[in-house]
């Protein structure tokens, strides 16, 4: 007990001031950054929607914190080992040398770090963003340095490292677009589909719920784009909040459904019409003698 007392009136008080500040100041940083942050992103992106704002803080501030737990835990650590009597800095020095040795086995791990910081540094996509890379599409739930974690529709959690992204598709930031085909059969007046479909969608516009999930109060109904074997498709899009053009697409579907349910328009499905050709007389065959 003296032995204790005696090493904590002497260097232990000096090891829990060390602990006590580091701690304290990671509280402060993680209760105050997101603040400071909100507030130059706000400058910054001036004219930005709020959904988007929101996405940049939560990112920024979720990799601040985790640098500086990195940081704070790493300086700590030298400190309290240096108060207690362990060479910190040779130790050091001798992790330089081994460093340079297997710093070739680690140019992956560098690559990560550098594309995650140009990620962040261009803002190529945050957290809660819909994104494509190659043939994997999902929602961005997790970001660091290192990699990005997507989750697809199925729930599959798909881990992808930083440095092996070269082309990346963000389908929600800003804006979204929602993107239809609508098939009709043959017969019907295409003026008349295509007048129908505008005002379905404007009268969605005027809903209290799904106009504010819609930026396009009118559509584009861009061309009538295919002869199909079944039917003539229209093409129609419209642009809507980020994350929101599958809900707008849906409602838009069950609403366009139901007005051409009313209208007796067909909607077409895959059917084959027999063709037997003209009439003609069945064919003489000479009769056999004998």
């Amino acid at each position: 007990m003296e032995t204790a007392a005696s090493w904590v009136y002497q260097e232990g008080w000096k090891v829990f001031t060390i602990v006590g500040i580091c701690l304290g100041a990671f509280f402060l940083i993680r209760r105050f950054v997101p603040f400071a942050i909100r507030r130059t992103v706000r400058r910054q992106m001036k004219g930005k929607r709020k959904v988007e704002r929101e996405k940049r803080v939560q990112t920024l501030a979720r990799l601040i914190t985790t640098v500086s737990a990195a940081g704070l835990g790493t300086l700590a650590a030298i400190l309290v080992l240096n108060q207690v009597g362990v060479n910190v800095w040779a130790g050091v020095a001798a992790i330089g040398v081994i460093g340079i040795a297997i710093g070739f086995a680690t140019q992956q791990l560098i690559r990560d770090y550098i594309g995650g910081f140009y990620i962040y540094l261009e803002n190529q996509y945050n957290v809660g963003d819909v994104i494509r890379v190659g043939t994997i599409s999902g929602i961005v739930e997790e970001l660091s340095l290192r990699r990005t974690v997507l989750r697809d529709l199925d729930g599959a959690r798909h881990t992808i490292s930083n440095g092996e992204i070269r082309t990346v598709s963000n389908l929600t930031q800003d804006w979204s677009r929602a993107h239809l085909n609508i098939s009709v059969a043959y017969k019907e007046d295409l003026d008349q589909v295509m007048s129908i479909m505008r005002s379905t969608w404007e009268e969605m516009a005027e809903h209290p719920r799904w106009g504010s999930l819609m930026i396009s109060k009118t559509p584009w109904l861009l061309r009538v784009d295919e002869f199909g074997n079944s039917g003539i498709t229209i093409r129609m899009v419209g642009e809507t909040e980020p994350l929101q053009q599958w809900e707008v697409m849906g409602e838009f579907r069950r609403r366009l459904k139901r007005v051409f349910d009313e209208k007796g328009i067909e909607i077409p499905w895959p059917h084959v019409k027999l063709y037997f050709g003209d009439t003609m007389p069945p064919p003489e065959y000479p009769k056999s003698s004998g």
